[in-house]
Parts: C-alpha cells; structure tokens; sequence
C-alpha cells in the first residue's frame, strides 16, 4: 500500500510537472501550464494518443493542485515580511534615513 503524499511533495510534484522553479510568478505559472498542454494536447499532439491524454491529464491536475495552493496561499503583510521585499534604495533610506553622513547635506 503507498503511503499518502504530504502536502508538499504533492506541490513539488506539480511543480516539475509544470517545469516550475522553486519560486515563481503567477505570470510563469500560466505561461508554463499553457505551454505544455499546448504541446501534450490530444488534438496537437503527434505522439502515441494515449501518452497525450495522460500528459494532458497530468498537466491539468498539476496545474489544478499549485492554484489551489496559491488560492489558499496566507499573505504575511506584516511589517517584517513587506520589509524583505524592499528595494535596495529603500533599503539605504530606512537604514541611514537623511544622516549628513550619507547625504551630500543640501536636502
């Protein structure tokens, strides 16, 4: 009897399934999932059918289970969190603000 996938290894399936980096964009995530069942679909496909249409399932249901996982996804909008996520001159400005030391002294 095989054990039950936990719910990262099935994500990290899906993930390879859909040829996805570790992290990726929403923007990757459709392009690769269009990608690929343009490639695998049964109509398109000029392989054995039969592997088609289990690529083409494959696809879909990889593509079913990462969305659902961004769905449900909980943002972290703490101040800690959205700090990571600054840009590096943002970064400057919070740490050393209007410091004489860093500016040239006119502002």
């Amino acid at each position: 009897m095989a054990m039950p996938k936990n719910k990262y290894q099935e994500i990290t399936e899906a993930r390879k399934i859909l040829a996805l980096p570790e992290k990726a964009t929403m923007e990757m995530i459709k392009t690769n999932y269009r990608r690929l069942l343009s490639r695998w679909h049964p109509d398109k496909c000029r392989e054995d059918p039969e592997k088609c249409r289990e690529m083409t399932r494959k696809i879909v249901s990889a593509h079913e289970t990462i969305i659902d996982y961004c769905n449900n996804y909980q943002y972290d909008f703490s101040e800690e969190t959205v700090k990571t996520h600054r840009s590096p001159d943002q970064w400057w400005f919070d740490t050393f603000g209007n410091d004489p030391l860093w500016t040239d002294g006119k502002e």
